[in-house]
């Protein structure tokens, strides 16, 4: 008995071993062709905006990728336009044709998918001043190539996704592996191998009923004893959000971060002078941040009217600050109503004097308002049309064009110049104080330099740093994002009654989700290799099945399953 049972374990083990063994080794094959599909590198990426203009659609009308990717839009043997609707194209912005990529997208030609390659200098998270651009001039090409594109995509409608990423090393070496396969003709698709790029994303979505929300802190002045008269107000008016290619990219270091950060510096000067009765001024202090200024200065409309009516009579004018922080040593103060205005003409005479002394020069630029269209290319004319005297101070000499320097890919901590800023405060806050405390026209620095009213570089560059790395979209921040929270808190740490005023944006504008993804990079194999590869587990999958049936059945067993049964001849009766 115990013969038999040690004769069956040992035919168990005959039959069980080779197929243990082939089982690893079929294992092994599995996981070398599961290796070979595998994704090579995965990035981010982020989509170009989506959304409606009273109706029309524009920006990237899609999100999911899923194409094998490309290098050129010519076909390399015969110099013609290649067909690309299977392909994603990937074109670094410092290699960009924008006289072909303008006549490319205005045709509508098909094409798989566009992924832009940005230099490291555009990433938000990127402070180092080389970024990869070899000098000061390449930088400023590069910036004027990538306004130039983001101004050309976001007025177009783009039937597929288009998204931008970052050049890395590892980006870098499939681009140049990709230009190589498409030099010498062989263009990657499913017969020829190549890399394929994913990016596994729903429909885009509608975003019902976005917000704006703004943030308004007061300071109040001094009245003397048995005034019964309102103080008249002064307002600092600065918009917080942006608007630009890529939303998940649009953080408005300039455009508006500079403002904004002037704005609280300014706020936080002129709380120490007004928590000390005998150096508050006799007029109130009004700071209000906006959103909704990408578009058409929503946010500011709003609040102009709904505000109690007696407060916007007291506003004896309102300064809005609008990109400030360039290296320039020249700004402007745009106007609605005539130079002779009194108020006007004040304002501008206190900022010209101050300016001389920091070696600045400010320009007095004046733009009737329209009232029949309801565009309007500055801040200030939303308060000008309900009769209130306000002005922009800003670095730019004319208005920008709709939906542009809203803050887009090319505005960011790189091209920021944190002195600029500092001077700026300095100009705003020298020029309210003489106005509020009557030293116009007397060289006194109230705002000294070393002193405990110095303006602060540390605490400028703090909130620069955060604004340069908090996308700013309005329709996409929630009521209680932590960048309104943060706002909030920094504007009572400085003034009194706080309030956020919360608004639906017009309806002209609609916008989609899905502002940004992961781009998963595959190494794929050719056809060939795909056939190659079945024929070779064919052959070894009928190889492993014969040797188990010779080995458990014998070789007559195994001949016999390949035999020609015999026919039977039915005998007829």
């Amino acid at each position: 008995m115990a013969k038999l049972q040690k004769s069956q374990q040992q035919q168990r083990s005959v039959f069980v071993e080779p197929v243990y063994s082939s089982a690893v080794a079929l294992l092994i094959v599995l996981l070398a062709c599961v290796e070979l599909g595998d994704a090579v590198t995965v990035v981010d990426v982020y989509r170009l905006v989506q959304y409606d203009l009273g109706g029309v659609p524009l920006g990237s009308r899609l999100a999911a990728l899923n194409h094998h990717a490309g290098s050129s839009l010519f076909s390399s043997s015969a110099g013609v336009v290649a067909d690309l609707s299977r392909t994603v194209l990937i074109l670094p912005v410092r290699e960009l044709n924008l006289t072909f990529i303008r006549e490319y997208i205005g045709q509508s030609k098909p094409l798989g998918g566009l992924l832009l390659l940005l230099p490291p200098i555009f990433s938000p998270e990127h402070t180092d001043s080389g970024g990869g651009v070899d000098d000061d001039s390449a930088k400023v090409l590069l910036k004027e190539v990538l306004v130039e594109v983001e101004r050309l995509l976001i007025h177009a409608n783009i039937p597929y996704p288009v998204y931008f990423g970052f050049e890395d090393e590892h980006i870098n070496a499939m681009l140049a592996d990709i230009k190589k396969n498409d030099a010498s003709g062989q263009p990657a698709t499913a017969t020829t191998g190549g890399y394929k790029l994913v990016v596994a994303a729903p429909q885009p979505r509608k975003i019902v009923s976005p917000t704006i929300v703004n943030i308004q802190g007061w300071l109040p002045g001094l009245k003397a004893d048995g005034d019964s008269n309102q103080l008249p107000t002064i307002a600092i008016v600065a918009s917080y959000d942006t608007f630009g290619a890529a939303p998940a990219l649009s953080v408005g270091s300039d455009s508006n971060g500079s403002g904004v950060v002037a704005l609280l510096e300014i706020a936080r000067l002129f709380s120490i002078l007004y928590s000390n009765p005998k150096t508050r001024g006799r007029y109130n202090l009004l700071f209000l941040l906006t959103s909704g200024g990408p578009y058409n200065y929503n946010g500011t409309q709003k609040w102009l009217h709904s505000v109690d009516q007696r407060l916007r009579e007291t506003i004896d004018y309102a300064i809005c600050l609008n990109s400030i922080g360039s290296s320039s040593n020249e700004l402007w103060l745009h106007v609605s109503k005539p130079p002779d205005n009194a108020y006007i003409k004040q304002m501008f005479e206190d900022f010209s004097s101050v300016s001389e002394e920091l070696g600045l020069k400010v320009g007095l630029k004046h733009k009737k308002i329209n009232i029949s269209n309801s565009r309007v290319a500055w801040e200030h004319e939303q308060f000008s049309r309900v009769r209130v005297t306000a002005a922009t101070l800003s670095e730019l000499s004319v208005a920008p064009e709709f939906l542009e320097s809203t803050g887009g890919l090319s505005d960011n901590r790189n091209f920021v110049n944190e002195a600029s800023i500092s001077r700026s405060v300095k100009l705003v806050a020298e020029s309210l104080a003489r106005q509020i405390y009557g030293q116009q026209g007397k060289n006194i620095e109230i705002f000294a330099d070393d002193s405990s009213l110095s303006v602060n570089p540390s605490y400028i560059r703090s909130w620069l740093k955060f604004l340069s790395t908090t996308p700013r979209v309005a329709p996409f921040l929630a009521k209680n994002d932590p960048l309104i929270m943060a706002l909030k808190k920094e504007l009572a740490d400085h003034t009194v009654e706080v309030n956020v005023q919360q608004e639906s944006l017009d309806g002209m504008f609609t916008f989609y989700d899905s502002t940004s993804g992961k781009l998963h990079i595959y190494q794929v194999a050719s056809v060939t290799f795909d056939l190659l590869l079945l024929l070779l587990l064919g052959s070894y999958l009928i190889t492993l099945f014969s040797f188990l049936v010779i080995i458990t059945r014998g070789l007559d067993d195994l001949i016999s399953l390949f035999r020609r049964p015999t026919s039977r001849k039915v005998k007829t009766p």
